[in-house]
């Protein structure tokens, strides 16, 4: 699968110290892009709903111990 083929790449490239912390970050915050991920306070907010409305009625995701809204449609 192409997404075993990008990890695979990327862990190579961190392990060589081709990519940087600095460099993974960059990746992160690309994707998140793609994804408009938000934590849930951020996203009730922008969107003036609650924060239990965006807990539980949207798409909620735990990365890092940490959750997050994905939002991309």
């Amino acid at each position: 699968m192409l997404v075993d083929i990008i990890c695979n790449h990327i862990s190579e490239r961190v392990e060589s110290n081709q990519l940087s912390n600095d460099d993974c970050i960059k990746i992160i915050e690309h994707v998140g892009g793609y994804l408009n991920l938000k934590t849930i306070p951020d996203y009730a907010k922008e969107n003036k709903i609650s924060y239990n409305g965006a807990k539980h009625f949207r798409n909620v995701k735990e990365i890092f111990n940490v959750k997050f809204i994905i939002d991309n449609v």
